[in-house]
């Protein structure tokens, strides 16, 4: 009798992606063909972008803006669909960085309505994806959610992308970058077509990066920019499309879900807190048999996130003063049952991650070595 595999549903893409120098107002007579009673969410600073004008000159489009703050929690979603109800919305458009995007993908879907998101930074693949991370009002991750479909339109706005500070994109190298160091543990072994596309694309999205992001920084707006920017917000989510949940998150993601329950590190980015967990996850690779390779990979990766800009320690992230019960409850935190930390080819407790977490940090300072390490570790 011939066994066949279970059904298993993608959601691969966006049903449409526009790109481009002014790729918004390309994009109006597909917004418009989506809906004309537009609800767009997004925080103060995106709601303010002049680009979005051409959108309020339309003399056929209804339009209401609304704040997604405090964070894509509960909270928010409930005052959103209040609003939705309030303009009988048709359209929800998202216009802002990957906690907006998500609130605007999460409302779309439980108020059964088509989706735009326009990021404003490439930060994050959170335009792409269908899903969306839920955090509490006070910024901690909670849970994520899977949606049924991608956005119904992506609109990738180099103009808009460059109002960002540089900042968020060099955040963004750094979630990108973890597909790789994710997905190759995870699945990196897989002998399922789909999977194998994916980790090869995720190698080629840490080879893009490697190879054009100190001179995307050096010139924003220039061609290797907008390189970087869709490899940010575009590749990345191909990579979490083709492969799903074990290609999209691994141990960086875990350590950036348990670190912002600690509000010393709220001022850092996703990207940021995800780029120290590749480190973190990349010295628990090392510990339990010597892995050189992985002991390669993180210097290599040292090196890279010195050249950009990326945060090494987590006196880098803010936590120079962190206690080790501090340490220990969001190490508890990401090594749930149900983290996808527990991804990994091996088994890893909280006791584990914590020393993972303070033998990557390279400090250099003593009095920065007393204050975490010798606390953390006795």
């Amino acid at each position: 009798m011939t066994t066949h595999p279970a059904v298993i549903s993608l959601m691969v893409a966006p049903a449409r992606v526009v790109r481009g120098q002014q790729a918004l107002v390309e994009s109006i007579e597909y917004i418009r063909y989506l809906g004309q009673r537009l609800l767009i969410v997004g925080g103060e600073d995106s709601l303010a972008l002049e680009q979005l004008q051409v959108l309020f000159d339309r003399s056929d489009l209804e339009i209401v803006t609304a704040n997604y703050m405090p964070d894509c929690c509960e909270t928010s979603l409930d005052r959103l669909a209040d609003a939705v109800t309030q303009h009988q919305a048709d359209l929800i458009i998202g216009v802002g960085g990957g906690k907006c995007l998500d609130t605007a993908k999460l409302l779309a879907y439980r108020c059964k309505l088509p989706v735009v998101t326009i990021p404003t930074s490439g930060a994050t693949c959170a335009a792409w994806t269908a899903l969306s991370n839920i955090y509490s009002d006070a910024g901690a991750f909670l849970s994520d959610v899977s949606l049924p479909k991608c956005p119904d339109l992506l609109v990738l706005d180099y103009n808009i992308v460059a109002t960002a500070p540089q900042r968020t994109l060099v955040a963004g190298i750094g979630d990108a970058i973890a597909k790789w160091y994710e997905a190759s543990v995870s699945s990196g072994h897989s002998s399922q077509t789909l999977l194998i596309a994916a980790v090869q694309q995720a190698r080629v999205l840490r080879d893009i990066l490697f190879q054009k992001s100190a001179a995307a920084l050096a010139q924003p707006g220039g061609a290797d920019w907008q390189e970087v920017v869709d490899a940010t917000v575009l590749l990345a989510g191909v990579i979490g499309g083709l492969g799903g949940a074990q290609c999209r998150t691994v141990a960086a993601h875990a350590v950036h879900n348990g670190l912002t329950h600690l509000p010393g590190s709220h001022h850092a980015l996703h990207g940021e807190k995800v780029a120290y967990g590749i480190l973190v996850q990349l010295r628990l690779e090392e510990m339990p048999q010597g892995n050189q390779l992985a002991a390669t990979a993180r210097q290599q990766l040292l090196d890279f996130y010195t050249d950009i800009g990326l945060p090494k320690t987590l006196a880098d992230l803010g936590l120079s003063e962190i206690t080790i019960s501090q340490l220990h409850h969001a190490a508890t935190l990401a090594c749930k049952p149900d983290s996808d930390l527990h991804r990994l080819p091996f088994s890893v407790n909280a006791e584990q991650l914590v020393a993972a977490m303070v033998s990557t940090t390279i400090i250099e300072s003593r009095t920065d070595r007393e204050s975490i390490s010798d606390r953390c570790l006795g």
